[in-house]
């Protein structure tokens, strides 16, 4: 069922979203020359994650009628008490003489030791991040953090015909650390147990495909095995819930490992690879033995359709509960600055007329 449309009130909030994709590196316009070589060289290039964050954001606040201007500095510097929503990247930080509210992410830091300073130097007064677990890691460091999803296209990612499908499971790979140790461990004894079963499958491997890949995959295939370290949130993952399309998934817990942090800078545990979910999206094992155990029962799972994937993600993730989401956050963030700033207004007259 889809989200309540939003009943416009009188303190409307037009939302001043700011995105890009690519800096400039060399000279001033730069980055478009080098799309363009990018394109000529191989192809149309594949959707970004924070790319898809900012388009789907923006299509579920045109569904609720919610107003927004898209990179409009000339008003923004116009305006320095209106919040500024910065989506990505981070050199928009640095880009323009922001005296405006912030209100930041997600396509920001990877963790907030990139930029300890932030709510100093910055007037940054929140910052969002996709999934839960992500937002305990950053709130000892940025206290003002919380999670917030973006919503999927339940219509573009619906669910096929049981005459299309084809394809009994869809492999997608999206091990990238330790790999040579998780590819003997992991990865093909899930094929060779596929094999052994006769069961017909496929693979999509993380950054190798276009969307338009994955949704044609994910149209032919009964089930997915989703096979990943961890995920801030998992746009991939829920787009197949949204087809319809239950899931095995590796969620092995534990700390955040990326090399870049674990274990000289950050120790942060438990993680997921799944940080949205609840039992009708399919099923979880943390190691090879818990997929050799729970293999049989997904898949007898998917056999009776005792799982509602697309159920979850239309309870929790349409596009249009997570824009009001982002909408409320703002507009909560800009009454904060409201009151403060009146609050400040009048200490200063006092503190004038006491002079």
């Amino acid at each position: 069922m889809r989200a309540k449309t939003f009943e416009h009130d009188s303190d409307e909030l037009v939302l001043n979203l700011f995105y890009e994709d690519k800096d400039d590196r060399w000279f001033p316009g730069d980055r478009h020359l080098r799309r363009m070589a990018r394109k000529m060289l191989f192809g149309e290039p594949r959707m970004s994650g924070q790319l898809r964050v900012f388009l789907n954001l923006c299509a579920g606040l045109d569904r609720l009628g919610i107003r927004y201007r898209v990179n409009d500095y000339r008003y923004i510097a116009q305006h320095p008490d209106e919040l500024a929503c910065i989506i990505g990247r981070t050199f928009l930080l640095d880009k323009f003489a922001w005296k405006n509210p912030i209100l930041l992410g997600v396509a920001a830091h990877n963790h907030p030791l990139d930029d300890p300073d932030l709510f100093t130097r910055l007037p940054v007064k929140k910052v969002v991040v996709p999934g839960p677990w992500y937002a305990d890691m950053y709130r000892p460091y940025w206290p003002d953090t919380e999670a917030w999803p973006i919503g999927i296209d339940t219509d573009r990612w619906a669910p096929s015909r049981a005459a299309d499908k084809s394809v009994d499971v869809l492999i997608y790979d999206k091990v990238h650390w330790d790999r040579e140790r998780y590819a003997p461990e992991l990865i093909e004894p899930v094929r060779a147990r596929l094999v052994s079963e006769g069961r017909s499958f496929t693979e999509l491997r993380y950054g190798s495909y276009k969307e338009e890949d994955f949704q044609a995959a994910l149209a032919r295939s009964r089930a997915m095995i989703f096979l990943c370290q961890n995920e801030s949130q998992g746009i991939a993952y829920q787009q197949a819930l949204s087809c319809g399309v239950p899931v095995f998934a590796w969620d092995p817990g534990g700390p955040w490992r990326d090399p870049d942090y674990f274990p000289h800078r950050v120790t942060f545990a438990p993680v997921s690879s799944v940080p949205y979910w609840d039992e009708r999206c399919g099923m979880k094992f943390v190691d090879r033995a818990g997929f050799e155990a729970g293999w049989a029962d997904f898949w007898a799972g998917c056999m009776k359709d005792s799982f509602d994937p697309r159920g979850y993600v239309l309870d929790n993730l349409t596009l249009e509960q997570r824009a009001r989401q982002y909408y409320d956050i703002a507009r909560s963030v800009a009454r904060q600055h409201a009151v403060s700033a009146s609050s400040s207004t009048l200490v200063d007259g006092w503190l004038t007329g006491v002079g």
